[in-house]
């Protein structure tokens, strides 16, 4: 952490303030001049506007997309205004960031398709009762071709091609279309169009956050301070976490299958995860990791965090019941809540029963799982394909993760 400047006299209030602003983040930029903002507003009591922008691309919301909004909710809670952007309009050219090709732009029926839950879900995070919700829609559709022309003056082409995508794309000889340079301007635009002190973004987004900075001060505004969150490994440890590598846990997902998943990532990633997705204090996880490494069990440290983050998205009590099945599934035990089926036709072979109950998607794949040991009635694996079940009740199992209370009748 760099000094901060002689002209501000710290005190506790302040130096908690960048202290909550720093943790976990890549970059806070500049830090001095975020200092000052934050002594300004302690003086005078005037909240702090601090800005987050997403497109709305996907209908969903998962942990990696929570990394900022934790930092957000960690500087509402110390007085400031956040403001939750939704990019309906930025989402119609696409962001370039990071790719090394064209984004296809989401049509207008998709973006509001998607917009729809994006602040739902963000809620689970924020407190919706003192967050701002705003469309960049607002200013950027009556911008119109002149304001737009006026506001790409203010850019200069030699600048855009030093971002790194863009270089990159250039000099390998891939395309690079004339609205994918509107995108940073546009987003830079909602930076002045709301008079934030403070711009969030993932490191990805840093030149789109600088150009926020860059067009404040080209219409006159003090400008944005800009913080950066790493991106959140999966649940691979290896790579961003992203739906299309199947890594995520989705904050909409059940109580049963977040427990589950969170258990599931390495010892190693489970403290990157704590300093980015808990909301204990430093002092207590660097407590927990010295526990850890003085012989307590690293899975006690693993369910507390699943028990933390199934608790925020869900209940205590939905916290609970996840641990207690996924104890249950781990002893080979029956959960608590599994469906229940009523069939006719007995004798009714394996097969079909199996099908009839949603555990498999058909006999033949059936056949396969009782041949690889891998279904169980009442508890007793079945080895028998031709099995035929006589009319009674009893537990239907496949693999570790699938049961079924079957009725069976004649």
């Amino acid at each position: 952490m760099s000094a901060p400047s002689n002209e501000i006299e710290m005190n506790d209030q302040l130096s908690h303030a960048l202290d909550v602003s720093l943790r976990g983040c890549e970059e806070l930029l500049p830090q001095a001049e975020w200092l000052k903002k934050l002594a300004r507003s302690q003086e005078t009591g005037q909240p702090l506007r601090i800005k987050l922008g997403l497109d709305p691309t996907a209908p969903d919301l998962h942990f990696g997309h929570t990394v900022v909004l934790n930092k957000m909710r960690q500087l509402q809670d110390l007085g400031h205004q956040v403001i939750f952007l939704i990019g309906d309009f930025t989402s119609m050219i696409g962001d370039p960031s990071g790719r090394n090709s064209t984004r296809p732009p989401l049509t207008r029926e998709q973006i509001e398709e998607n917009a729809k839950t994006y602040f739902q879900q963000a809620s689970m995070v924020l407190d919706p009762l003192k967050t701002e919700i705003r469309y960049n829609s607002e200013w950027s559709d009556p911008l119109g071709a002149r304001g737009m022309i006026e506001l790409s003056a203010k850019y200069t082409v030699a600048r855009m091609m030093e971002r790194d995508d863009f270089h990159k794309r250039f000099h390998s000889g891939q395309s690079i279309s004339v609205h994918e340079f509107l995108y940073p301007l546009m987003q830079g635009y909602d930076s002045v169009a709301l008079k934030s002190d403070l711009e969030l973004g993932g490191t990805d987004q840093k030149f789109n956050l600088l150009m926020g900075r860059h067009l404040q001060q080209e219409y006159g505004q003090e400008p944005q301070c800009i913080l950066t969150m790493p991106l959140l490994e999966g649940l691979d440890g290896v790579d961003k976490m992203s739906k299309s590598k199947n890594n995520y846990i989705g904050i909409t997902e059940d109580a049963n299958t977040m427990f589950a998943k969170t258990l599931s990532i390495s010892d190693d990633l489970m403290w990157r995860w704590y300093t980015l997705l808990s909301f204990r204090s430093l002092e207590e996880i660097a407590q927990l990791k010295r526990e850890v490494e003085n012989g307590l069990n690293p899975k006690v440290a693993k369910v507390a965090l699943a028990k933390e983050l199934t608790t925020r998205f869900h209940s205590a009590a939905a916290a609970d019941a996840a641990e207690q099945d996924f104890i249950n599934r781990s002893k080979g035990g029956v959960p608590d809540d599994i469906p229940e089926v009523t069939l006719s036709g007995a004798p009714m072979g394996i097969g079909a029963v199996l099908k009839a109950a949603g555990l498999v998607p058909s006999t033949s794949e059936a056949g396969r799982m009782i041949e690889g040991g891998g279904v169980r009635i009442d508890g007793a694996v079945v080895s028998d394909r031709g099995l035929k079940l006589e009319a009674s009740t009893f537990i239907a199992q496949v693999g570790k993760r699938k049961f079924a209370r079957v009725h069976l009748s004649q």
